[in-house]
């Protein structure tokens, strides 16, 4: 359901608190579930919910506590329906990608690069539901210990102690990034200037050692089925990228995901075929993350049809 079927379902009914808290919710949401389309609903049920429990004649002393408790435990739930989808999963799972430029759509709901990162949510998934949220409450949203314990609903002694374990678990993978955003800008605008001119050797100098590439095509798009370590095969593999976009009448442009520095690759009707984001940390890049499932990326606008675009090459080449 969309934003304005959601207030058309409430009629007349005050839409003020869910306007000023829904980038909250939603922050808090996604966070959760690494899903932009999962979390949206999550958010809407609770704001359902909540206009129903004023509408029996509740009094709500805190929509805040209110909508970021249903919030929580609604995601929870998603969750552990999630792992299970997850579990059958075509390839490697990524989640759904944010465009963070100083643009209109979900950017709005960022809280800040590093806890909306894809290396971060992919983290967390190795805590358990619980442990997520109340990570996530404390860590990112500087909840008190006695309101995660009312969230949650454990007592505020197990919450504090739950966080203790998340922490000491996500400290021990927690990605690094170079402080300045600018320099993160500066580099991967470099390293796709050189991948786009096939620059091997070029390419190969702004790559980390252990540099790993991660494709997620879910079974839906073709993509590489297995991470890719290495400076070298990442180089070579770079330039094949954008080689292949050259090839496929594609194009390409700068685009900010999740907080770190990406790019947005365009078939010839500007629909999208996939995105790219690059970590970076220690002036080199570390991780490379591709999204070519098509229905993860239904939400940044209309989707190309990337098998269609591979035929049409194939065609071309003939």
């Amino acid at each position: 359901m969309s934003q304005g079927e959601l207030l058309f379902r409430l009629g007349g009914m005050d839409t003020a608190p869910f306007e000023e808290l829904r980038p909250l919710l939603f922050s808090i949401a996604y966070g959760m579930l690494g899903s932009v389309g999962e979390a949206e609903d999550i958010v809407q049920e609770a704001f359902l919910r909540f206009h129903h429990v004023l509408a029996e004649g509740q009094e709500i002393d805190s929509p805040k506590a209110y909508l970021s408790t249903i919030t929580t435990r609604l995601s929870i739930d998603e969750l552990r329906s999630a792992r299970v989808r997850r579990e059958r999963y075509v390839g490697e799972w990524l989640p759904e990608p944010l465009v963070t430029d100083p643009a209109p759509g979900p950017a709005e709901h960022a809280a800040t690069a590093d806890s909306l990162s894809m290396a971060f949510l992919v983290l967390l998934e190795t805590l358990s539901p619980v442990e997520r949220a109340v990570f996530l409450l404390r860590e990112v949203f500087d909840y008190g210990y006695d309101e995660i314990a009312r969230v949650v609903g454990k007592s505020e002694a197990n919450s504090r102690q739950l966080y203790v374990r998340a922490r000491r678990h996500i400290d021990d993978g927690k990605p690094r990034f170079d402080a300045s955003r600018e320099q993160r800008g500066e580099l991967a605008r470099r390293f796709f200037a050189a991948a786009e001119d096939g620059d091997v050797e070029a390419l190969e100098q702004m790559l980390a050692d252990d540099v790993v590439v991660y494709g997620d095509g879910g079974g839906k798009a073709p993509s590489w089925p297995q991470p890719i370590v290495g400076r070298q095969r990442v180089a070579r593999l770079m330039a094949g990228v954008f080689a292949q976009v050259r090839d496929h009448a594609a194009t390409w442009r700068p685009t900010e995901l999740n907080g770190q520095p990406g790019v947005m690759f365009l078939d010839a009707e500007g629909r999208i075929a996939s995105v790219m984001s690059v970590d970076v940390a220690s002036g080199m890049i570390q991780t490379i993350r591709g999204i070519i499932n098509p229905d993860k990326l239904g939400h940044l606008g209309p989707v190309a049809d990337v098998r269609a675009m591979l035929r049409s090459a194939r065609e071309r080449s003939d």
